[in-house]
């Protein structure tokens, strides 16, 4: 009769052969595994480091080609690095704080950030130079272009008895520029906008909210056109696909959820331990990634293992975890894929930005229902 087979203690790592010595089995067991170990490691994703801040990124954001990938941190700079091989192309310099959100436009001409020094600024995306400051009361907390690039908008945050107001601009009259006064300027006076994206063709913006709720703005007559609230915390961040027909929001309650961009019907949930800082829809799978951790501030008294910093991949359809990348010292602020669908990079707290490239072997796995 065969020998029996049976897993030990090891993470499955090492067999226990019914009859074997334990002494036999641990020697089994290496030989039989350094091998496989061997081929797996070379196998793995080797991530490209993007090391340009000194202090946590809170944004990145991949130009419509994906040719670019732009990083911005709490240390005030703003930096463009090609995303192929991780090489800087260059920084824009000019804001003097923490600089909280970034977008390029559709054709990549120019770039829009947002900062703690109470300033949204438009740079030429070739040059660096600096086209517009756009002065505020508080800090710009979200920015973004709309689909043709001429209309710009950026929520402040609500503090120094400030409230938070969601601004809007057009970069075609010289005069609101000059002015600095927005042609639309939405007060929020119950909750402030924590994250924010454009809808299809510049119509609407949607928002996300620090109390968990979501709100479609009219860009033409600021109002809310809908709203819903399928979140118990604050979300903290908002990211659409690739054709603008879905968006996915992260959250405080360790979810992240994904929702019909026109309708704002609730799709899926996604749910994790810890609280999700960011997460991104894959442009050509139904795969979501989410990047989260804890509270930076409780990272010191744990292990990078318990604090769950791994980048964590769903199933969009069967909202089913199959996989997890690790990496980072600290929680992961920020997740995109680029356009393609080939790579995905995470910006963390420690600073730096990862790109990972996929294996093949990602694109011929299928979850099994």
């Amino acid at each position: 009769a065969r020998p029996e087979v049976v897993p030990c203690s090891g993470a499955g790592r090492s067999l226990l052969v019914a009859g074997y010595t334990r002494l036999a089995c641990r020697r089994f067991s290496t030989d039989h595994f350094k091998a496989q170990e061997k081929n797996r490691e070379s196998a793995a994703m080797k991530p490209i480091l993007l090391q340009g801040h000194e202090r946590s990124i809170t944004q990145i954001k991949y130009n419509r080609e994906g040719d670019l990938l732009f990083s911005v941190a709490k240390d005030q700079f703003v930096n463009v690095w090609y995303s192929v091989n991780g090489e800087r192309l260059g920084t824009y310099n000019g804001h003097s704080g923490a600089v909280w959100c970034v977008d390029v436009d559709w054709d990549t001409k120019n770039v829009l950030t947002g900062s703690a020094d109470n300033s949204c600024r438009l740079w030429d995306c070739e040059t660096g130079k600096q086209l517009a400051m756009l002065e505020t009361n508080s800090a710009v907390r979200t920015c973004g272009f709309d689909f043709s690039g001429n209309i710009i908008m950026f929520s402040t945050d609500k503090q120094m008895g400030y409230q938070c107001y969601l601004n809007f601009f057009d970069l075609r009259d010289p005069q609101q520029i000059e002015d600095n006064q927005p042609y639309m300027s939405v007060p929020c006076s119950e909750s402030k906008i924590t994250s924010a994206v454009w809808g299809p063709l510049g119509e609407f913006v949607v928002a996300g909210h620090e109390n968990g709720e979501i709100n479609q703005f009219s860009a033409k007559s600021g109002e809310i056109l809908k709203k819903v609230k399928e979140h118990t915390k604050q979300i903290n961040d908002i990211q659409s696909s690739l054709d603008l027909t879905m968006f996915i929001t992260a959250s405080k309650d360790c979810a992240a959820k994904l929702f019909d961009l026109t309708s704002l019907d609730h799709i899926k949930t996604f749910k994790t331990e810890r609280p999700v800082n960011s997460a991104a829809i894959s442009p050509i799978m139904d795969h979501v990634v989410m990047g989260g951790g804890q509270e930076a501030m409780e990272v010191t008294t744990t292990s990078t293992r318990i604090g769950k910093f791994e980048a964590r991949f769903f199933h969009a359809a069967y909202e089913e975890e199959f996989g997890r990348v690790k990496g980072h010292f600290g929680p992961i602020n920020c997740v995109a894929f680029h356009p393609d669908g080939k790579s995905y990079s995470s910006g963390g707290e420690d600073g730096y930005v990862r790109i990972h490239y996929f294996d093949p072997q990602y694109f011929d796995f299928e979850l099994e229902a």
